[in-house]
């Protein structure tokens, strides 16, 4: 194996940038992107009670999943903006939750652990092994090895009982809220990392497996002619009748993996579904006429309804649809028209506390609407930080994929 430092994205000097108000974002200029998107990190993970030496779960009511997801969001950062500040913060959290089996699946946690909520910890770890993420602990293994693992313990519980396949929401019996409910948001999440293993690893294995959770996802009813992503339905029911809700992360999870096929195949097939993925995510934009092309998470953000885990949705939207115009160049004025536009009512979101940063949740409301949490600080974060795709190095495969142990100065 491989030892070497990790390859970073050219960037602006990270220490030359100031954190800057998101009321003065300018979504055409690099480095005031930097300067917000550096305001909205510290803002993310001053709701982390951990440090560079030991992982604390989240406080309540943050479940162990978003913990995962705010951890991929953090990587991102790390990679578009070029901060590295945070790094062995992140390094230790996912190096503490990989659990006896290096799969994720953490004792501890049994009681709330879904395939979904192991998805999310697995987007991370896969993100890490793209990118040359450094992993000091010899004593584990490689993020790529773990996010192999991962795919082995989610594709073993692939459920022939009931509606021709698919995963259940839950695992344990002792979290019987799920077992008889198929989602999409974990079939997505097996679908995505089949697709992106099959891009890093080369095994068409992983190919077969994406080829089939899609399958199985569009034959069953959960993703409708028209690429709207819904909800799930019950096994008990044979997936007879599909719940009709849809969210804004099951969207994006299912266009990610679509992109990424696109890329490993070269079939225009894939292209077209990851075109019509887009085009059906605009259902989560323009709320109303004078809130052209901004994001809204429109199952129950209009009601007051969304919940601690909602309220963190939109920012997995915005990463995937960024992350897929790397592989389908043709989806990069859509994207970027609607997540400029949104970027920007999210920064104006972000202008509450005492500090004039503080993110609210509607970015169609013109300014602060005092709803606060975690949730709110990543889901602007993803939409800014995401600008910079572009600038910044794809994600690595095959050879390119190597252990790094150092952290970049």
């Amino acid at each position: 194996m491989v030892f070497l430092k990790s390859v970073r994205p050219a960037a602006a000097a990270i220490a030359l940038i100031t954190a800057g108000l998101p009321k003065d974002l300018d979504i055409k200029n690099s480095t005031s992107i930097q300067s917000v998107a550096k305001t909205l990190a510290a803002g993310t993970m001053a709701y982390y009670p951990g440090d560079k030496d030991k992982f604390v779960d989240l406080a309540p009511p943050y479940y162990w999943w978003e913990c995962g997801a705010m951890f991929g969001a953090m990587l991102d950062y790390s990679h578009y903006v070029g901060d590295h500040s945070y790094d062995q913060v992140i390094s230790t959290a996912l190096s503490a939750q990989t659990g006896p089996d290096f799969d994720y699946m953490l004792p501890t946690h049994f009681g709330q652990e879904g395939n979904d909520d192991q998805a999310f910890w697995g987007f991370a770890v896969l993100t890490a092994a793209e990118r040359n993420f450094p992993q000091p602990n010899p004593a584990i293994p490689s993020w790529l090895q773990m996010s192999e693992n991962i795919f082995n313990s989610l594709a073993g519980r692939w459920n022939d009982t009931a509606c021709g396949g698919g995963l259940l929401w839950q695992i344990f019996a002792s979290n019987p809220n799920g077992l008889d409910y198929k989602n999409s948001v974990s079939n997505g999440g097996l679908f995505q990392i089949a697709a992106r293993l099959a891009r890093a690893t080369g095994n068409q294995t992983y190919a077969a497996w994406a080829n089939k959770v899609w399958d199985w996802t569009t034959g069953v009813g959960m993703m409708d002619a028209k690429y709207n992503v819904l909800d799930g339905a019950s096994s008990r029911e044979n997936c007879s009748k599909i719940n009709p809700v849809s969210f804004s992360y099951s969207q994006g999870i299912y266009l990610y993996g679509a992109a990424v096929m696109a890329n490993v195949t070269g079939d225009k097939i894939w292209v077209e579904r990851t075109e019509g993925l887009v085009e059906a995510a605009k259902s989560f934009f323009s709320p109303f006429s004078n809130a052209t092309n901004i994001m809204y998470e429109h199952a129950c953000e209009q009601v007051y309804k969304c919940n601690t885990d909602m309220r963190s949705f939109k920012g997995y939207l915005s990463r995937f649809m960024f992350a897929s115009t790397l592989y389908v160049p043709s989806i990069i004025p859509t994207v970027f028209g609607l997540l400029g536009a949104s970027a920007q009512g999210a920064a104006k979101a972000c202008t509450g506390g005492s500090d004039g940063t503080t993110c609210g949740q509607r970015w169609y409301y013109g300014g602060f609407d005092g709803m606060v949490g975690l949730g709110e600080e990543m889901c602007a974060l993803e939409t800014i930080q995401g600008l910079l795709v572009a600038d910044a190095a794809p994600p690595f495969k095959g050879d390119e994929i190597k252990t790094v142990r150092t952290f970049s100065s």
